[in-house]
């Protein structure tokens, strides 16, 4: 059994692999009392954009300058996409391994390669044997392959010498039955050793990793606490005990529990790896975890915005990470915009009060019902917002259909009419609201655009605060006067996106001004609702 620790290069999805040197000393030094037999200690590429960490590179440079223990064997990991499709794969390896084993601090070499790389990278095998180095290939993201289909990846790999032959999770969505069944098709095919790297989707890495253990997987990989793309891997401070169990060899985890609580415990709590529930739903339905990862770490995706985007990647497939699949799945109305009510009805030449759900309505409460009592404006509210008297509410709106869905029940009992794009939502939502007095118009979500036609609308971003807009321009109203839209602060990303959509209103022609009338950080005109 070989236990390899890949902290350093897993992890580095978090920090960007930079590692305070002090960490990456004490973690060697704690890696060889756990027993651990290889280290991989960061990534080897050929890309520079943006700034990486030293172990981004892991250059012989740096790893010669650290006090690497004589017992570890010493690894770094190669993404097949910058191996496959070159003129010459020779010139891109003869760059990221300059020097022949015996003359490297670099052990052994792992590329990670998905099925559609994975004959062509293998051709890599045969320059990095002759240069002495160990060489390990991960095949990512075969949980939903068939065996067929496993087995032929594992004839192409007999005809080459690789030291192992592992198989990633790379979903988190396998079970420990799948786990060994796979191992199985891959044993029909493949004789040398076998590797394992597990994610913690649904919390059965460790499962997983024990499981493969027992149906003679020799290889298996881990992190500290479980540092690692997503929800993490199995964590070290578990496996290592069990490793040490299997083998009947002493144990000493005090440097590792150790450095877990010095470095790895407050990263964990500022980072937030580890398993939750919407990686256990991306786990679940094969999505790949750094949209999650990506969505924890954005201010901008609230509660429903993640199980929006998890829903809508459910349906349309999520395996491969993409910016731009995010980006569309976070403002899901993308179709043809659809309706059946025109807000001219409601709104024509009115003054529209929106209320929003900042808490300056709680702290400007009694101003805000004198001023609807006296000024009898049209009371138009965000969601279910409740601090104002229900009684002083005209209409309310919402057009997110997670949040229309846990809001139904409150939604039934209120008595205002709703604003939304009915229409268009999940059949669900529309049961959920079937008791509700509905004015439905229409919303399709485009970037840096307002457009506003008689039953629906087009606007930057799915934000209620934009529907709002739109429906009281469409209506034409006179003016619109805005209170609980206290913003956030002057860095928070929620802020510069609110920022720009107001800018985008304003810069969209003729449109219907706005007036903060309680505290605000966007960049809205202003007027205190005390001296109306």
């Amino acid at each position: 059994m070989k236990l390899l620790d890949c902290t350093l290069r897993d992890g580095g999805y978090y920090n960007a692999w930079n590692f305070d040197p002090e960490l990456v000393n004490e973690y060697l030094e704690a890696m060889e009392a756990a027993g651990v037999d290889m280290v991989e200690l960061g990534l080897r590429s050929l890309k520079n954009s943006g700034f990486k960490g030293a172990c981004a590179y892991t250059t012989d440079d740096y790893l010669c300058s650290l006090p690497i223990p004589a017992r570890l064997t010493v690894g770094v990991m190669v993404n097949a996409s910058e191996l496959v499709g070159l003129e010459s794969m020779t010139t891109a390896l003869e760059t990221l391994f300059p020097a022949s084993a015996s003359d490297s601090p670099v052990d052994l070499v792992r590329i990670a390669c998905h099925v559609h790389e994975f004959e062509e990278a293998l051709d890599a095998v045969s320059w990095l044997k002759d240069k002495g180095y160990l060489v390990g290939f991960n095949l990512m993201q075969v949980a939903d392959r068939s065996e067929a289909e496993i087995k032929a990846l594992a004839k192409v790999a007999s005809g080459y010498e690789l030291d192992a032959l592992y198989f990633a999770d790379s979903m988190g969505s396998m079970s420990p039955d799948q786990a060994s069944d796979i191992i199985g098709w891959l044993r029909s095919e493949w004789k040398g050793e076998l590797g394992i790297h597990t994610h913690d989707n649904l919390g059965l890495a460790l499962s997983n990793t024990l499981r493969a253990l027992d149906d003679g997987v020799t290889w298996v990989d881990a992190t500290v606490t479980g540092m690692g793309r997503g929800p993490g891997n199995s964590r070290t401070e578990e496996l290592a005990i069990e490793i040490a169990q299997r083998r009947g060899t002493p144990l000493n985890i005090v440097p590792l529990m150790t450095i877990i609580r010095k470095y790895f415990k407050p990263m964990q709590q500022h980072y937030g790896w580890g398993t939750n529930p919407y990686y256990y739903l991306s786990g679940k339905y094969g999505i790949h975890p750094t949209y999650i990862q990506e969505m924890l770490s954005d201010a901008r995706f609230s509660e429903e915005d993640v199980l929006a985007v998890i829903e809508h990647l459910r349906k349309e497939g999520g395996k491969k990470f993409s910016f731009d699949t995010l980006d569309t799945a976070r403002h899901f109305y993308n179709g043809e915009a659809s309706g059946g009510w025109s807000p001219s009805s409601v709104f024509e030449g009115r003054e529209v009060l929106l209320i929003g759900t900042g808490p300056g309505i709680k702290s400007h409460k009694v101003a805000i019902e004198r001023h609807i009592k006296i000024n009898k404006p049209l009371v138009l509210a965000l969601n279910t917002q409740s601090d104002i008297d229900a009684s002083l509410i005209d209409i309310r709106i919402a057009c997110h259909p997670v949040r229309l869905l846990a809001d139904c029940d409150q939604h039934a009992k209120l008595p205002h009419p709703l604003i939304t794009p009915y229409s268009m939502l999940p059949d669900d939502v529309k049961s959920s609201l079937s008791s509700k007095e509905i004015y439905d118009f229409g919303l399709n979500v485009k970037a840096n655009t307002f457009v506003f036609n008689e039953h629906s609308c087009t606007v930057p971003t799915s934000l209620v605060v934009a529907y709002a807009l739109a429906v009281i321009n469409s209506g034409k109203a006179s003016s619109v006067s805005m209170v609980g839209f206290d913003g956030y602060g002057a860095d928070d990303p929620r802020n510069v996106e609110m920022n720009a959509l107001f800018h985008t209103y304003v810069e969209s022609g003729d449109v219907v001004p706005l007036t903060s009338l309680t505290p605000t950080r966007y960049s809205l005109p202003a007027k205190s609702i005390y001296g109306l």
